[in-house]
């Protein structure tokens, strides 16, 4: 029989998860962010390393507490581009469709944590239709992607419904969801949501794990599902401090997701999100990281290096530039190991 989901702070004390000294302190982080962790989540948590990977994640800390001034309760501006409630309409050919704001599991460095677990943003049926009908009569749109919280919290009845009324829009070609489900509850990848994800167009998936302790025996079942159902996957990843910003986790990271069938897809940044400083790294760092990684693991591990800028203005690449200098078509350009090589870019009109 499936285990809940632990939802309170007394729960995650009982567990032995956090110490007692703490437990007051944590009482105020929790009350400004609801905290859940699935069992299977859970049960990857190795209670004699402090710095488990998995427990960083999930399990409140007292740092939450910390809130510097460049930290933003809207770090990416989702507001800024909303026309209707449940749609952010950011880019002219996309749009995000926000329809749960409910997870398995609430990452301590979610960019939406204000408004994850708060029932008051749930979509009603109106604003479902107001939603439907601001996609229909914007026929720049090409790909609508569900996000939120996590779409396969959904009932599979309900998100069939969802996909199937998108699917008719002639102008959206392609659907895209963002979750954590397989990873963090696998057993919601069933018969009934392997049906419901048909709906006679594209649906690309896009799996977010952060770490390769994540890949679980359940996720790799429930990952080889969707995959084996012909359902594209790829991959996003959060860069976070002292969980996964050292190369041999990122490359073993990036490699669980090849072996998965799952294509790296989008390393992020870490946003200002109110109270996760601890979580961040430096842009360098990341870069620097980024340069391991293509100097040391396959080109089909490579994922992109993204920052989502504050104010709204989207993500943007942020590798380091291996082109060091350039005097018209000559070009200076370093290779992975830092070596600097001469190209001349002869070409005719």
């Amino acid at each position: 029989m499936k285990k809940k989901s632990i939802r309170t702070l007394n729960e995650i004390a009982q567990q032995n998860l956090i110490p007692q000294t703490d437990f007051l302190e944590l009482k105020k982080v929790v009350d400004t962010f609801s905290l859940t962790i699935s069992d299977q989540m859970l049960q990857l948590i190795d209670k004699n390393n402090p710095n488990d990977p998995i427990a960083q994640q999930f399990i409140p800390s007292k740092e939450e507490l910390n809130i510097s001034q460049t930290e933003l309760q809207d770090p990416i501006a989702d507001a800024a581009h909303t026309p209707v409630k449940g749609i952010v309409h950011r880019h002219a050919d996309r749009c995000l469709f926000k329809l749960a704001y409910a997870c398995a599991v609430y990452c301590r460095f979610c960019f939406r944590k204000e408004k994850i677990g708060n029932a008051a943003e749930t979509i009603s049926p109106q604003e479902l239709k107001n939603a439907y009908n601001y996609i229909r009569s914007h026929s720049e749109i090409w790909e609508v992607i569900l996000t939120g919280g996590d779409p396969l919290m959904l009932k599979p009845a309900f998100l069939k419904k969802i996909l199937i009324n998108l699917a008719t829009i002639q102008h959206i070609e392609v659907l895209r969801i963002h979750t954590r489900i397989p990873i963090v509850d696998s057993l919601k990848i069933n018969t009934e949501m392997l049906d419901a994800l048909k709906c006679g167009k594209p649906v690309y998936i896009i799996i977010h794990a952060n770490h390769p302790k994540e890949f679980s025996n359940e996720a790799i079942q429930a990952i080889a599902q969707l995959v084996d159902a012909g359902i594209p996957l790829l991959s996003q990843t959060v860069l976070l401090k002292n969980i996964n910003d050292n190369i041999d986790v990122l490359g073993q990271l990036m490699r669980c997701f090849i072996k998965n069938r799952i294509k790296p897809y989008y390393l992020h940044h870490a946003d200002l999100v109110k109270g996760t400083s601890h979580f961040r790294t430096s842009i360098k760092k990341g870069q620097t990281l980024l340069k391991e990684l293509r100097a040391r693991f396959s080109g089909i591990c490579q994922p992109t290096y993204v920052l989502d800028l504050p104010g709204g203005f989207g993500k943007v690449p942020i590798h380091s530039n291996y082109i060091l200098s350039t005097q018209e078509t000559e070009y200076c350009i370093e290779d992975h190991n830092g070596d600097a090589h001469a190209y001349s870019d002869i070409y005719k009109n």
